[in-house]
């Protein structure tokens, strides 16, 4: 019998794409406080059944969530402050600095690094018998990725960036020299544990309310993991570098329609040979620590795992490499034999071959079609909706595309004109809601909408321009930008088109 996150795939359902940090609030950042809930409730209201969030991770240069210390542990910024005041380890104290339309992350992280220092301090100091249970308890749990983690933001915050310029014997983690580092910053990694703690209970508590009405949430796995990360350093054997811990060649994706350079991602790649080995069990907890946060689980760049674009570590862009084979199939079986239904939607976008769509195909994982993508040659443009699957996501953009009203303005008059013939006279007074209602009028039994393109926002919105390294990921939205009509609006295309028999399939897991 399928899961219900994986039946979601063969009913009719939409949803909105938005990160937690581009949530209003108090604090700098969107975080897992009041308006995440009170979203929820405006999910509910205005008809869809779906949250698609971006990497939950700490961000890493250039404020990405692609480029994490951790594919296991929770940002710190995500974690709400008012809930710590609430259990009373963290005083109150608001702060109206911050710009409410944008992340200042160098701000906002220094302010809620010491805030949440604070609240360790306090929680240290009064918190009573049974929670320190409760985060032993955790601790526990997790022990699998967590104490390296721990280990790892201990000796960051003593030798910086890369791991492998760090004393050797830590670098290398000499068993005494770990042992010993264990013993005299107690504190610090119980610090970084707590976050994680708090992380983890506050973010359970949100999906359990989500679930409660009636909404799945839908995560991302970044497929590749920053150099310096708690991954790579604990499990260096299963990257490719070099002796001294170096990359000598990196991820990317060749020239496209994001990049003429293409893209250099610089994350080190797998040494996949090692990987299969061991069963892929470093993938096999991965996926389970994913499935225990959410419903469902987006898989970025899908076409790496059945060829991966090569890039020597010294290219400064994406143009010389090469094509080398993924594990393919091979991973999947194994993910599916360790834990069951795998509630996955494969991110294949880019340059899709055939051996691309048949391992997908192979895997029983529906794909993604993005309308901005459609207008460009023919009808059989496979982005246009007239040519999807059924068992199809459709997204008017992603959080890496410009939103619609950006990418309306951005066209050619021809291509203009094109887009206009197919979405109707509606495209000129609102492109928006002609893209919204063409994906949504598909076969495609899913559609989600970037939440910009729901409140019609312009090009300034964006969340994110691939191969630009400054200025992204801030986007930030205030409720009064919200108002009634959008809601109403999508509720109405909703019912319209039957999907609002989503909601009452509420799901049980």
């Amino acid at each position: 019998m399928k899961s219900s996150a994986v039946a979601v795939f063969e009913r009719r359902c939409s949803g909105v794409l938005l990160h937690p940090s581009s949530l209003p609030g108090p604090n700098g950042c969107g975080d897992f406080g009041p308006a995440a809930y009170h979203f929820i409730d405006w999910l509910v209201k205005a008809g869809q059944s779906l949250w698609q969030v971006l990497p939950l991770n700490p961000v890493g240069p250039g404020n990405s969530p692609y480029q994490s210390v951790s594919t296991f542990a929770g940002s710190p910024l995500l974690v709400n402050l008012e809930s710590l005041v609430s259990q009373g380890w963290l005083p109150w104290a608001p702060d109206t600095t911050y710009d409410n339309s944008r992340c200042d992350y160098a701000q906002v992280t220094l302010q809620r690094m010491a805030r949440l220092r604070v609240a360790w301090q306090g929680f240290s100091s009064m918190a009573s018998p049974e929670q320190r249970q409760q985060m032993q308890e955790f601790c526990a749990q997790q022990a699998h990725w967590l104490d390296d983690y721990a280990l790892f933001m201990t000796l960051d915050a003593l030798h910086g960036a890369p791991w492998n310029d760090w004393p050797a014997q830590l670098a290398w983690r000499q068993p005494q020299a770990i042992d010993m580092l264990r013993q005299q910053a107690a504190h610090e990694m119980g610090f970084w544990s707590f976050v994680q703690w708090q992380f983890m209970c506050q973010w359970q508590n949100l999906r359990q309310y989500a679930q409660r009405v009636g909404v799945f949430i839908a995560g991302d796995a970044p497929i590749f993991v920053a150099h310096h990360s708690a991954d790579v350093w604990a499990n260096p054997g299963q990257y490719l570098l070099d002796e001294a811990g170096r990359t000598h060649v990196v991820a990317g994706v060749p020239p496209d329609y994001f990049s003429p350079t293409g893209q250099r991602w610089g994350n080190p790649l797998y040494n996949w040979a090692a990987m299969q080995a061991d069963g892929y069990a470093w993938w096999q907890r991965r996926l389970a620590h994913q499935f225990s946060c959410v419903d469902i689980l987006r898989l970025d760049h899908f076409r790496g795992f059945e060829a991966y674009w090569e890039i020597p570590a010294q290219e400064p862009n994406a143009i010389v490499g090469q094509w080398q084979p993924g594990p393919g199939k091979a991973l999947f079986d194994a993910m599916h034999h360790a834990l069951g239904s795998l509630p996955l939607i494969a991110e294949d976008l880019g340059l899709i071959t055939q051996e691309v769509t048949n391992l997908r195909l192979a895997c029983d994982f529906p794909g993604m079609r993005i309308l901005q993508f459609a207008f460009g040659d023919s009808p059989g443009n496979p982005y246009l909706p007239h040519n999807y699957a059924p068992r199809t996501i459709a997204y008017t953009g992603t959080h890496d595309n410009n939103t619609c009203v950006g990418w309306w303005k951005s066209l050619s008059p021809h291509e203009r004109d094109t887009a206009r013939r197919y979405l109707g006279p509606q495209a000129d007074q609102a492109i928006e809601w002609a893209m919204i209602r063409a994906i949504s009028q598909s076969v495609a039994n899913t559609v989600i909408y970037p939440f910009q393109d729901v409140l019609g926002l312009d090009e300034s919105h964006r969340m994110n321009i691939p191969g630009l390294s400054q200025g992204c990921w801030e986007w930030r939205f205030e409720w009064l930008q919200v108002g009634d009509k959008a809601g109403v609006e999508l509720a109405q295309i909703t019912q319209a088109l039957s999907l609002s028999l989503s909601l009452s399939l509420t799901p049980n897991l």
